[in-house]
């Protein structure tokens, strides 16, 4: 299986390959996002480690039982040959009401079929209020003129 764009990046094809993720997360199918990592795809998400679709599908569908209203913007940090870096920003309240933005930077290696073989992610979350939330669009893909991570000064 080949999941186009393929490395070597370039700034053109890596940044296609970011929206490409951001658009799968804000999706929310466990099934869908598994199917952009390689069978044995290793993660770590914060202090979780991962291996595997199977385990994948599993924290994601347990993640976002958790994180209502989920929202996320990713945004290319740098990229060399099959490696993308990337620094992301996302909105979610839990069965309380509380809303928080998380922050975080993730680093992804690739294989030749364009199937990310590692990702790991470091991630903050802060409480923050109704109030000051910045994402807002329907459930699904960012709006094309939705402001990027830079734009909102994040």
């Amino acid at each position: 299986m080949s999941r186009p764009p393929l490395p070597p990046f370039t700034a053109e094809t890596a940044a296609q390959k970011v929206r490409l993720a951001e658009d799968a997360w804000n999706s929310r199918d466990p099934e869908a996002v598994s199917l952009a990592y390689t069978p044995t795809s290793r993660w770590r998400n914060r202090d979780t480690f991962l291996n595997g679709r199977t385990e994948i599908v599993a924290f994601l569908a347990e993640k976002w039982r958790n994180e209502h209203e989920y929202r996320l913007i990713k945004e290319l940090w740098a990229f060399e040959e099959n490696r993308i870096a990337v620094r992301f920003a996302y909105e979610w309240h839990d069965g309380t009401g509380q809303w928080f933005r998380a922050y975080g930077n993730e680093n992804w290696s690739f294989d030749e079929s364009g199937l990310m073989a590692k990702r790991y992610a470091s991630i903050n979350d802060v409480q923050i209020k109704p109030e000051e939330r910045l994402f807002f669009w329907p459930q699904g893909r960012r709006p094309d003129d939705h402001p990027s991570l830079s734009a909102l000064g994040l």
